[in-house]
């Protein structure tokens, strides 16, 4: 505990000895957690830039020795009703042609379309093994696990998915959940030992504190994570900062970075701040991501994406403190980090009975709530 907390665990002490009574003896509470630093750029920054090929960065998948793409296309936008199969397939195998390799994707996304868009993408020409494919489940339990993990790989049109996480980790019981008796791991777990997936992450865009919570529930299991998607953007220094909370725990165990959220499906960009799309993306590139997955729709999309690879430059602490102070009037109440403050975003919290029923062992232990 740092001194600022003891102070203030100890002040708090004081007072509630005081109020319980003569006689109490004093109880030492530490200080409620202040969630906004008092450096922003006091940041981790990405050590090396990455291998370039063609246009395209390449980082190392965290602790293990495969390379993917800088840059990652996203899934949720490609299976958008405004976009046509034929738009999508375009954007997809002008993608791979440019260079990008990670791609992002979700059982729930758009009713499965994203997926099975993808899948029909990736086999035509024979794409498929030239991609690094993710694919997220909302599961809780095994079983539930395992059903979405077999229907996103006959959407996808693969015998295997290269990294499936556990999606919208949200609430404080998710990692109880997921790691318990007849949870969702063990569903994860019996897939990846028949070959249908190799990596295994996580991703929530609600609150750091949550991705902690999951993280030292994995490790109180002996599991590390291969991977952990999370929101890094130019306004998340500011409020509620998965980069200040969680980014460093991920360095230290070599558990891939994966940044998303770069303008919040566009909110950001409403906000007003004196930031250029290009320095959004330079932003969450500085960070050590493994990649950072772009929303496209269309092809300024992509060209904005592949001209922010271009014009990268490693930002130093202070370059990043200049840029930070632009966002700086406009973040600190998360009013446009929508996936923090708001349902919006909350698919699972919409659809409860993805995450599938409560296991047998809680349903043994339930009482009657009627």
């Amino acid at each position: 505990m740092d001194r600022r907390s003891f102070v203030g665990g100890a002040v708090v002490g004081a007072g509630v000895a005081a109020a319980s009574g003569a006689g109490a003896a004093a109880v030492n509470i530490a200080a409620l957690p202040n969630m906004r630093v008092d450096d922003p750029a006091d940041l981790p920054f990405v050590a090396d830039p990455g291998e370039k090929r063609g246009e395209m960065l390449y980082r190392r998948f965290g602790r293990h020795d495969e390379k993917i793409s800088a840059i990652g296309i996203g899934g949720f936008h490609l299976g958008k009703s405004t976009l046509t199969d034929a738009e999508a397939t375009r954007l997809i195998h002008q993608a791979i042609e440019r260079g990008i390799t990670f791609m992002d994707n979700c059982w729930d996304y758009n009713k499965g379309r994203s997926e099975l868009r993808m899948g029909e993408a990736l086999e035509e020409g024979s794409r498929r093994d030239k991609v690094f494919l993710m694919s997220k489940m909302d599961g809780r339990t095994k079983q539930e696990a395992i059903d979405q993990i077999d229907t996103s790989l006959k959407r996808l049109r693969t015998d295997r998915i290269d990294l499936v996480q556990h999606h919208e980790i949200l609430r404080y019981d998710d990692p109880d959940r997921v790691f318990g008796e007849g949870g969702a791991m063990e569903g994860f777990e019996a897939a990846r030992q028949a070959g249908k997936l190799r990596y295994i992450g996580f991703t929530g865009h609600k609150d750091p504190r949550i991705h902690l919570q999951m993280l030292a529930v994995a490790k109180e299991r002996g599991f590390t994570f291969d991977s952990c998607q999370m929101p890094l953007n130019v306004m998340d220094a500011h409020f509620r900062s998965f980069a200040h909370l969680v980014l460093p725990h991920l360095v230290a165990d070599g558990v891939a970075v994966l940044g998303m959220k770069t303008f919040g499906d566009s909110v950001l960009l409403k906000s007003g701040a004196p930031i250029e799309p290009v320095e959004y993306i330079h932003y969450s590139l500085n960070l050590p991501t493994t990649t950072v997955v772009l929303g496209m729709e269309q092809q300024r999309d992509m060209d904005q994406a592949f001209e922010a690879l271009s014009t990268f430059q490693p930002m130093d602490k202070t370059k990043v403190a200049e840029l930070l102070a632009r966002s700086k009037p406009y973040a600190l109440e998360g009013k446009y980090e929508l996936f923090k403050t708001s349902t919006i975003f909350d698919g699972t919290a919409k659809n409860a009975e993805w995450l599938g029923e409560d296991v047998a062992a809680v349903k043994d232990l339930a009482p009657k709530m009627e």
